[in-house]
C-alpha cells in the first residue's frame, strides 16, 4: 500500500453505512485510497435482500466492488484501481486480507462490527505511521468512539448540497428602501392579461432568480415575482392577491405575505414543480389542497389529486396493516383528513347534505399512495403532493419527481427541522437537494414560509418550548 507516488494521500476506512447509504461513494475520494474491513463486506452481504432502499443501494455497492474488483489486473495486496471506466479518482481499493487486532481498551467487545472496524483502524495507523488513516462513517456514537481513541474519524460529505441549511434559496428577496433610486431609472411597464410588468434595470438584477418573488414594504409596498433576467435588467410582473376574499381558493384566503406568495405558485399551471419549506401550522398542506381542490374540481386542470408521504415510524413496509393500500396508508394521512375537515367548512350555505356530497366527490377524486409503488409508474395530468419530503434522501426524490408525466404539478413539502430518517441531515435531505437544484428553472418555484397560523396557543408553544 505504500506507494511511493501517493505517500500523502490519505486512507480512509469505510463504515458500512456510508456504502448503504451511497454507493458511489466508492469513486468520491479523489487521490486517497479506500480500505474496506471484512466486517464491512459481511454487513452489506447482510443488508442486501429486501426492496428497502438501504437493500438496494447494498447491492449497487456490491455491483460496483464486483467491477473494480473483477476488471483490475494487479495483485490483491497492491489494490484495486478505483479509476473504472473513466471515473475521475486516481486512489486504490484495498480489501482486508489477514486478522488485524488493534489493542482496543478492555471495556470494548471485539465481536461488536464497530468495534471490529475501529480496531481495522488502530492496526493500519500503526502500519502506516506516514500516512493519516481516517475512519469514514454515518454513525455519529462510532465516530466519537474513534476520536476517544485518538484515531480521526469524519462524516461522509459528499452527498450535502448546503454545508449550512442557513443558506438554503427561500424562494423570496426583501427590497432595499433605495430599490427605486438605482433601479428605477429608465424603467418600462406594461400591462398583459390583467398583469402589470416592469422592467429595471440595475446592481440588484443579477443576484435574482428566475421566479423569485420581491419584495418592498416601505412607503408603497410592492409585491412582484421574476419573469425574465438578462444581466443587469430584470422583468418583474406583480402578483395576484391572495389575501383578498375575491381572489379566494376554496374558500382559503392567504394570512401573510408569504402564504400569497406560495398560492401564486400553486395557482400558476405554468409551474410544474413547487416545493414549500416551513414549520409546523405555516399553512403549507392547506394551502396546497385548496388550491389542488380548485384545479382539479372546479377548473378541471388535473383530473386527480395524488398525495403521498414517507411512512418512517413503521420503516419501509406497510405489509402489516389490513386492508388496501388506501387503507394501510391511512393513519398517516390524519394531516389530510384534518385539512379537508377545514376544507369542507369554507361553504357556509351548503348545508349538511351539501357538504355530505362535496366531501364524497373530495373522496373520489383524492388518492392515497404509498411510496414503495411509485417505480415504474407515470403520472398524466395529476396534482401529486408528497408530504414530508424532508425524510426522502436525494435519489429517493429523483424517483418520485421523475414519476411526472405531461400535464402533472408536483408539490413537495416539509420541514428541514424534522427528519426522522437514519443518517440524512439538513444537508443531504432530499428536500434540500432539490430545492437547491431546481431554483431559477422557469417552471419551478420555492416558498419557504416562515409564520405559522394554528393558534396564538401554537405560536406561544412554538415560541418558548
Amino acid at each position: 500500500m505504500a506507494r511511493k507516488s501517493h505517500i500523502h494521500s490519505k486512507i480512509f476506512v469505510l463504515d458500512t453505512n456510508v456504502l448503504m447509504h451511497d454507493p458511489s461513494s466508492l469513486f468520491h475520494f479523489d487521490e486517497h485510497d479506500i480500505f474496506l474491513p471484512m466486517i464491512t463486506l459481511e454487513e452489506l452481504d447482510n443488508n442486501k435482500k429486501g426492496m428497502t432502499e438501504v437493500a438496494r443501494n447494498a447491492r449497487q455497492a456490491s455491483r460496483f466492488l464486483d467491477e473494480i474488483v473483477t476488471g483490475a489486473q494487479t495483485a490483491m495486496e497492491d489494490g484495486f484501481p478505483l479509476s473504472i471506466n473513466d471515473r475521475k479518482c486516481s486512489g486504490r481499493l484495498f480489501l482486508q486480507t489477514k486478522q488485524m487486532n488493534g489493542e482496543l481498551p478492555a471495556g470494548m467487545p471485539t465481536s461488536k462490527a464497530d468495534n471490529q472496524i475501529i480496531s481495522v483502524v488502530m492496526h493500519l495507523q500503526q502500519q502506516y505511521s506516514k500516512r493519516e488513516v481516517i475512519l469514514v462513517s454515518k454513525d455519529i456514537n462510532m465516530r466519537i468512539k474513534a476520536r476517544a481513541l485518538g484515531y480521526a474519524a469524519e462524516d461522509y460529505f459528499n452527498d450535502k448540497v448546503l454545508e449550512d441549511t442557513d443558506l438554503l434559496y427561500t424562494g423570496l428577496k426583501a427590497l432595499p428602501q433605495d430599490f427605486w433610486e438605482y433601479h428605477g431609472k429608465g424603467m418600462e411597464s406594461w400591462q398583459e392579461a390583467g398583469h402589470t410588468f416592469y422592467r429595471i434595470k440595475g446592481p440588484l438584477c443579477a443576484g435574482l432568480l428566475i421566479n423569485e418573488f420581491v419584495y418592498f414594504e416601505y412607503d408603497k409596498p410592492f409585491h412582484a415575482i421574476v419573469r425574465e433576467l438578462n444581466g443587469n435588467t430584470a422583468v418583474l410582473e406583480t402578483i395576484k392577491d391572495f389575501t383578498h376574499l375575491k381572489n379566494s381558493v376554496w374558500g382559503i384566503t392567504a394570512r401573510n405575505r408569504e402564504q400569497n406568495f406560495a398560492l401564486n405558485l400553486l395557482m400558476n399551471p405554468e409551474v410544474d414543480f413547487i416545493t414549500l419549506l416551513g414549520q409546523a401550522g405555516t399553512g403549507k398542506t392547506l394551502l396546497t389542497l385548496a388550491s389542488a381542490l380548485t384545479q382539479t374540481l372546479d377548473l378541471k386542470l388535473y383530473s386527480e389529486i395524488i398525495m403521498t408521504r414517507v411512512t418512517v415510524p413503521v420503516g419501509e413496509d406497510i405489509g402489516f396493516l389490513p386492508g388496501t393500500e388506501e387503507e394501510k396508508m391511512a393513519p398517516w394521512m390524519g394531516a389530510l383528513e384534518d385539512n379537508l375537515d377545514v376544507l369542507n367548512k369554507t361553504d357556509e350555505n351548503a348545508g349538511d347534505w351539501g357538504r355530505a356530497a362535496t366531501q364524497d366527490l373530495i373522496r373520489s377524486r383524492v388518492k392515497i399512495k404509498s411510496l414503495n409503488f411509485m417505480r415504474g409508474r407515470t403520472f398524466l395530468n395529476k396534482f401529486l403532493i408528497i408530504d414530508e419530503a424532508q425524510n426522502l434522501t436525494p435519489k429517493q426524490m429523483k424517483t418520485l419527481v421523475t414519476r411526472a408525466g405531461p400535464g402533472t404539478k408536483v408539490v413537495c413539502l416539509g420541514n428541514i427541522a424534522q427528519i426522522d430518517t437514519p443518517y440524512l441531515t439538513e444537508g443531504s435531505s432530499g428536500l434540500t437537494y432539490v430545492v437547491d437544484r431546481f431554483k431559477g428553472w422557469e417552471h419551478s418555484g420555492h416558498v419557504t414560509l416562515l409564520r405559522g397560523e394554528r393558534s396564538r396557543l401554537a405560536d406561544y408553544a412554538a415560541e418558548v418550548l
